[in-house]
């Protein structure tokens, strides 16, 4: 059956460097049937569409959306608002009324429940809709994801920022400390590893969500690598809980509430400074520094990974011929089929939404301080091509003259 009428398409979530390619993919790919009779941007996400604030994209010329493609960031803008079944209803009638049959919602987990509770409606209201998922998040958490768009990217910062931190560390020896972005899932933060080239390079510690985070065994860690090598480069995700699954950060500040029930873990170097303090106190260490890398890591324009930006335009391609040439729901996967390929495919809304994917136990070293080759392997591809390495010098030290 072909099922003729408009398609809206919106981003929720935080952006990414590579979101408008999948913008930008819905949008051509869907101007190309002839069934599709307006292709509407929904301004600010999901609040968008109930106020009926919607770009009409058909009139969008094919040179300035390929400009906006590469331009990082939520070209349609975002929203963090999470829909509940009597929004959903009102996001329903809205689209009831300009006759929309298509809705793509790029984002994450809370976007794929969006779209499960919207197209609940339609079906019981026996209204033809087709509504699809379509993946990103810098946090890599979607389950039935290989990885997800946004995170390449996200990651080949991080990489980048840790080459430069473990450069500055050598240079001026001493703690340093790199707080990353990550919940629950510590895919980002172990990204960091990639910047060990040398033996002694670092991050020499990297912890993680997805493991107790125990004060006293920091502090062991930290002592243990400094003796070590005179110097401790540590990178720490924001999310890192203690025994009972209380974020460390939570202990030092009343944080905030997000629609999502979310506390706010980012935007704020509380994280880092309570892990100096602790260092400098119980190690009697000096020199001990951190850096909080904050949104900076979600939408940098100057090290976004072109495989990331494909795959990002192809979920939105796929997405559109799923739904207008298949005739189906769901949410787009990203399926890893070789060394490296890809394949695109459909999950159920349910197996997706509202789901946190966490990194897997064999990523993760067996003291929980560290990541393995095994997550190294699996990131490498997902950086792109010609990513940047340090190099140090080799020569040998002169011959002494003065015998002092």
């Amino acid at each position: 059956m072909m099922l003729e009428g408009k398609v809206v398409v919106a981003q929720g979530g935080g952006p990414t460097a590579v979101i408008n390619q999948s913008l930008v993919g819905v949008v051509l790919e869907s101007r190309k049937f002839n069934q599709i009779t307006k292709v509407y941007g929904a301004i600010n996400g999901v609040s968008g569409i109930i106020n009926e604030d919607f770009l009409d994209l058909t009139q969008e010329t094919t040179h300035n959306l390929e400009q906006v493609a590469i331009t990082p960031s939520s070209a349609l803008f975002s929203t963090r608002e999470k829909p509940d079944e009597a929004y959903c209803k009102e996001i329903f009638h809205v689209f009831k009324a300009h006759d929309v049959r298509y809705f793509f919602y790029i984002g994450g987990n809370d976007s794929a429940d969006t779209v499960r509770i919207v197209n609940q409606q339609a079906e019981q209201s026996d209204y033809e809709f087709r509504a699809i998922h379509i993946p990103k998040t810098i946090d890599n958490d979607l389950l039935m994801n290989d990885h997800t768009p946004g995170y390449g990217s996200a990651a080949r910062f991080v990489a980048q920022a840790f080459i430069g931190l473990n450069l500055d560390n050598r240079a001026l020896p001493g703690v340093h400390i790199g707080v990353v972005m990550g919940r629950n899932a510590g895919f980002l933060t172990a990204a960091s590893s990639i910047a060990g080239k040398y033996p002694d390079d670092g991050p020499h510690l990297i912890y993680l969500p997805e493991r107790p985070f125990i004060m006293d065994n920091f502090l062991h860690d930290v002592n243990e690598t400094y003796q070590k090598y005179g110097r401790c480069l540590i990178a720490v995700s924001e999310g890192i809980q203690d025994e009972n699954g209380i974020p460390i950060i939570t202990k030092l500040i009343n944080q905030e509430i997000d629609a999502h029930g979310n506390m706010q873990l980012s935007g704020t170097g509380a994280l880092g400074d309570l892990l100096t303090q602790q260092i400098k106190q119980k190690l009697n260490i000096q020199r001990v520094r951190s850096d909080t890398l904050g949104y900076l890591q979600r939408s940098f324009m100057g090290c976004v990974s072109d495989v990331d930006q494909h795959e990002a335009r192809e979920v939105g391609e796929k997405a559109a011929q799923f739904a207008i040439w298949h005739n189906i729901d769901g949410s787009i996967t990203i399926n890893r089929t070789g060394d490296y390929s890809v394949d695109y495919k459909m999950a159920p809304l349910l197996e997706v939404a509202a789901k946190t994917k966490l990194m897997p136990d064999n990523f993760i070293n067996e003291r929980g301080n560290n990541v393995t080759e095994a997550f190294r392997y699996y990131l490498n591809p997902l950086l792109g091509s010609n990513m940047p390495t340090a190099s140090m010098l080799r020569a040998p030290l002169a011959s002494k003259i003065l015998k002092r």
